[in-house]
């Protein structure tokens, strides 16, 4: 007896001491194979000094949600609730704007007014299809900012299992992303270059206003080089990234060799090339042709340089966006979306964190890149499809093509690069060569740095109408969206990421889903197995129980 008390009371005073112990020492354990709620360092360093409320509003919620986007929802909230173990300051709740009758309509309006767009989707549930709008966004506030935190990812031409699936593998970069831009001041600067027929400030409106929520953002000419060279080489290495958004006019020796420089001493870049002059514009004429001619730029040996060439052709493909015609005369006149082979739709097989998850991006008149041999890095980011071919220029282009059928056979070109990034310690291009003025201090190998190179300079170009910039990407005849504006922005958060934030987007993440129709057409089977088997079973266990106790009794 006083052994049995003994051995009682160790195992409650253990007990007390493991309560003790485990109050004041917490830990949460990821247990799931892709590691989905282990929040990477970048994250974590980015919460590590808030040291007030950030009050997350999560508009995921409401009774008629599709099961996949319920699964978004819970994911959500539990990747929430692993950044407020970390930080108490992380608060969060779900609201459904759409709950109340009386407010619903008000609600819709204010939150459109926000840029918070609503989403209508498909509900296949017990054989059954119907609609339901939601709003898959979130909300954050922060010392009386507030950011908002698009949820969902979209991808054109995928299902919307597929659409979860890459929502949820982007939650994490969403969020941690949303709380940089709350937490973190400002600290880069960016350069666009001008003064080389670059594109006019409309024309690039969009994405410039994007980049102004993280960087400092400024223009920059390149005119006085000629007259003060060591004042514009000087003023320039005061920007962290330059963007040459399509310019038209060549560079003199002068401005190349303060670039080259500039990219020497670790500067960083980002240029979007037209190495063909053609525009979409010009077709609409009434010959309904134009003539695509070389555009020379005298960039040629600067790129060559340092590993790359854009070549002066044009990338002629079957997967391509369409272009959108009147079609007929006077009243009968109608809208028609035709294929279009020079407006080649562009994606990535690898999972780089600029393009993973990435949605398509829409091209116009694209070149093609060729990578040479040399000691730098070159990472491809965007390729054709592969039935490509390559039309050489002069050449004259025509609306006539949309009449055409093409022959996939001559489409044998296979992938052609369009967009890649050049990674290490750049060489001069003015090494043992004459130098066209004289610098205070001058680099034959650099330090390490990076450049992006598009080959299209229409990626970064948005539609004005009325003189009113619209969303980069955005095509107003089909309504798609493309992934341009994305695509940029991961390609400058990458050039200027310090922290590592842009390195999320390459996270894994698996998400399984029960099917929808299966469960619809085997429904009856399943409700017998899992209500009906137990009662059976159950009722087969007591007779035989009942039977066994008689027995026993009898005996």
């Amino acid at each position: 007896m006083n052994r049995t008390i003994k051995h009682i009371s160790i195992a409650l005073a253990i007990l007390i001491v493991v309560n003790i112990l485990a109050g004041k020492v917490y830990q949460r354990f990821d247990l799931t194979e892709d590691g989905r709620y282990t929040l990477s360092q970048s994250a974590l360093d980015i919460i590590d000094s808030v040291d007030s409320p950030i009050d997350i509003d999560i508009f995921l919620d409401g009774e008629s949600f599709p099961s996949e986007f319920r699964r978004l929802q819970n994911e959500a909230k539990q990747l929430l609730e692993e950044f407020a173990a970390k930080n108490k300051n992380i608060q969060f709740k779900f609201i459904n704007p759409l709950k109340e009758e009386a407010t619903r309509e008000g609600n819709i309006q204010q939150l459109t007014q926000r840029g918070l767009t609503p989403m209508q989707l498909s509900v296949q549930e017990n054989g059954k299809s119907s609609q339901v709008v939601i709003f898959p966004w979130a909300l954050a506030s922060y010392n009386g900012v507030t950011v908002s935190i698009p949820l969902v990812k979209n991808k054109i031409g995928v299902s919307q299992q597929e659409l979860v699936t890459n929502s949820v593998q982007h939650l994490e970069y969403a969020f941690a992303d949303g709380f940089s831009k709350l937490t973190q001041s400002k600290k880069r600067k960016i350069a666009i270059l001008k003064g080389n027929g670059q594109l006019n400030d409309k024309y690039i409106f969009d994405f410039v206003k994007k980049l102004g929520s993280y960087y400092f953002i400024a223009p920059f000419t390149l005119d006085s080089v000629s007259s003060s060279p060591q004042k514009t080489f000087d003023n320039l290495k005061t920007f962290d990234l330059i963007i040459s958004a399509k310019p038209t006019e060549a560079f003199t020796e002068k401005e190349k060799f303060v670039l080259d420089q500039y990219n020497l001493f670790g500067g960083k870049s980002l240029w979007l090339i037209d190495a063909v002059a053609m525009e979409k514009d010009s077709l609409y004429n009434d010959s309904g042709k134009s003539f695509a001619t070389t555009r020379d730029l005298n960039l040629t040996d600067f790129f060559f340089k340092y590993g790359a060439r854009i070549n002066p052709v044009m990338v002629n493909t079957l997967y391509s966006a369409p272009i959108t015609l009147a079609m007929g005369s006077g009243s009968n006149s109608q809208f028609q979306h035709l294929k279009w082979p020079y407006s080649p739709l562009s994606t990535s097989s690898n999972n780089h964190p600029i393009v993973n998850n990435l949605n398509l991006v829409k091209f116009d008149f694209a070149n093609q890149i060729d990578t040479l041999k040399n000691a730098i890095s070159k990472t491809i980011l965007l390729e054709s499809a592969p039935l490509s071919k390559l039309d050489g220029t002069p050449k004259e282009i025509s609306l006539d093509l949309v009449i055409k059928d093409p022959d996939p056979k001559s489409y044998n070109k296979g992938n052609q690069t369009l967009a890649v990034l050049l990674e290490g310690k750049f060489e001069s291009m003015y090494k043992n060569r004459i130098k066209p003025f004289e610098l205070n201090d001058v680099k034959d190998i650099g330090a390490e740095t990076q450049m992006i190179l598009i080959a299209d300079g229409d990626v970064i170009k948005n539609d004005v109408i009325g003189n009113k910039p619209q969303e980069l990407g955005f095509d107003r005849w089909t309504g798609q969206t493309y992934g341009n504006k994305e695509f940029l922005l991961n390609a400058v958060n990458y050039l200027l990421d310090d922290t590592g934030l842009i390195n999320i987007r390459s996270k894994e993440i698996q998400v399984a889903f029960l099917n929808q129709n299966k469960i619809a057409k085997e429904k009856t089977k399943w409700q017998i197995i899992n209500i009906v088997l137990p009662l059976i079973l159950l009722g087969f266990f007591g007779w035989v129980y009942t039977y066994l106790r008689k027995k026993n009794y009898r005996g």
